[in-house]
């Protein structure tokens, strides 16, 4: 602590004082702030580098591809993580470029609706369509595209997309805390179903694409549909390999 001002220092004294600090600084010794490198004579200004620090960036987990390199989760088929590529509300059509694992635009939809509800896809699943499993998040608010959360399945809706099966699992958020108590589609208000279903009906009607949604199915057959595109995924994987 800097000694209290005499009363008989002027004003003009104290910036005068202040002014000195830097220079009584400088004057520390060297080696406390200077430190060898190992190996050689010459001096760095930094202190030595923390080798945790060091130990932790060789060894980063940070998921460059959010289709492969980011886990699935450890209660798969039940509860798993998931990237939501379109918003709760938004008419844009976001989805996954496979190239680069960037979040693109990829049209604006060409019908008067928005998302009913958050949507993405299921990391490190592959289905017949040569996408990733696709998955329809319940929850109260809107995310952000390129964002991941858990979420839990409670049912499955079959559906065809121009002439090719694209089945949608239909999930709650794990950690909404209105809709985490979720265990199966049925338990959710008809009027909701009926929305959901009719969005993927009409969505694409003004481009001259026909969608087919036949009727919702239970849980279990959410959980199937998880495992199956898991074990396509790892098939690749291992083929991949053995290239």
């Amino acid at each position: 602590m800097a000694p209290p001002i005499e009363s008989t220092q002027t004003v003009t004294e104290i910036p005068q004082k202040v002014a000195e600090i830097p220079k009584k600084v400088a004057e520390v010794p060297k080696k406390v702030t200077e430190t060898p490198h190992k190996g050689s004579n010459h001096y760095s200004s930094h202190p030595p580098l923390n080798e945790r620090i060091l130990s932790s960036m060789t060894r980063r987990s940070i998921a460059a591809h959010p289709w492969h390199d980011l886990e699935i989760g450890p209660d798969t088929p039940k509860i798993f993580n998931c990237v939501i590529e379109i918003g709760k509300g938004s008419k844009v059509k976001y989805e996954l470029d496979k190239k680069t694992g960037l979040i693109k635009v990829d049209r604006i939809l060409y019908s008067s609706v928005v998302y009913p509800h958050n949507y993405g896809f299921i990391p490190r699943t592959l289905c017949e369509d040569n996408d990733p499993l696709d998955v329809l998040i319940i929850m109260q608010e809107p995310v952000l595209p390129g964002c991941f959360l858990r979420a839990k399945a409670i049912g499955l809706m079959p559906m065809i997309d121009q002439g090719e099966k694209d089945d949608k699992i239909i999930a709650v958020c794990a950690d909404d805390p209105e809709y985490r108590h979720y265990n199966d589609i049925k338990e959710l208000p008809p009027h909701r179903l009926a929305e959901i279903r009719r969005f993927f009906e009409d969505y694409k009607k003004n481009e001259n694409k026909e969608v087919l949604v036949d009727d919702f199915l239970p849980a279990s057959a959410a959980f199937e549909s998880i495992q199956q595109s898991m074990d396509l995924y790892a098939d690749y994987i291992v083929e991949s390999l053995r290239r």
